[in-house]
């Protein structure tokens, strides 16, 4: 594959260096949003205080709380075969899952902004044997630099939605000189792989979901138990992973089903949990009754 780089690729690489010196400002307007842990804010920057382990070091990349749940089996199944992890993530709420899930002697660090002088420092510093990145988060300099220094990639659990497809159609060399840089891409359905093929990766395995093969996650055996027999013999509609604007949709669905389904219960998980207590609002504005779980 040639190393040069398509022109949508060039101007990404130029743009992202003359926004460096930007970074601090993006980072704490984050920080002031509850979107960065004010203590590991030098990890977005690629600088990192734990040593690398001296053996061989996988390096597992997960953007939020669903891929780093959807691997956390594959985790544990390399570190029991006594193999060095390292786990990054991007969000406030996928690093508490870490802390929470990972097993002891994993690392987990945010993974840096993608400027490439973050992403050297990044590199040069953890040395990873192989690269780990689940579903669809590349950021370009990562991969590029990743490449450039012959660590072996692969996108597991990989897929591309129709809508980032058509994107990615607008600028086909820029896609196509990155997935190239790929060794292997294991797509989570038939019709990912066929995108992705599309598209210009050259070494597409359909393996299937991981989410579909991921256990139930831990629960406090009594909290469980009250919560089944609160809602037991119930109708219920759960609305997982909201965003703004689709709560209104769903609680305007539960008012006209209620009528028809005495007791109706809506559970709606945001997909930022600190959003949780608005929702809340919004459902007493509608007129229903509502309550928080993690209030009791």
């Amino acid at each position: 594959m040639s190393t040069s780089l398509p022109a949508g690729l060039r101007m990404y690489r130029l743009l992202s260096v003359a926004a460096g010196p930007f970074a601090p400002i993006l980072l704490t307007r984050r920080l002031k949003r509850g979107k960065e842990h004010r203590q590991r804010l030098p990890e977005r920057r690629g600088e990192n205080h734990i040593a690398r382990p001296e053996d061989p070091l996988v390096w597992l990349h997960g953007a939020s709380v669903g891929e780093l749940a959807s691997v956390l089996p594959l985790i544990d199944r390399i570190y029991a075969r006594g193999i060095n992890m390292l786990v990054t993530t991007g969000t406030v709420t996928s690093s508490g899952l870490a802390e929470r899930r990972l097993p002891p002697g994993v690392i987990h660090q945010f993974v840096p902004v993608d400027i490439p002088r973050f992403v050297r420092r990044f590199l040069d510093h953890w040395r990873p044997d192989l690269a780990l990145f689940v579903e669809s988060d590349m950021w370009p300099n990562m991969v590029i630099e990743a490449s450039a220094r012959g660590i072996p990639m692969v996108l597991i659990n990989a897929r591309i939605s129709t809508n980032s497809f058509k994107r990615w159609r607008r600028l086909p060399n820029s896609i196509a000189a990155l997935l190239q840089r790929l060794d292997l891409c294991l797509a989570g359905s038939s019709s990912d792989a066929e995108r992705l093929s599309a598209l210009g990766a050259l070494n597409v395995i359909t393996t299937g979901n991981l989410k579909i093969d991921v256990p139930p996650p831990p629960a406090e055996p009594t909290a469980l138990a009250t919560l089944q027999d609160a809602i037991a013999g119930r109708a219920v509609i759960a609305a997982a992973s909201t965003h703004p604007g689709e709560e209104s949709v769903i609680m305007e669905a539960h008012s006209r089903l209620r009528a028809n389904f005495p007791g109706l219960l809506t559970l709606i998980a945001p997909r930022h949990p600190e959003r949780g207590p608005g929702v809340a609002e919004l459902a007493a504005n509608s007129g229903l009754t509502a309550a928080l779980l993690s209030r009791g």
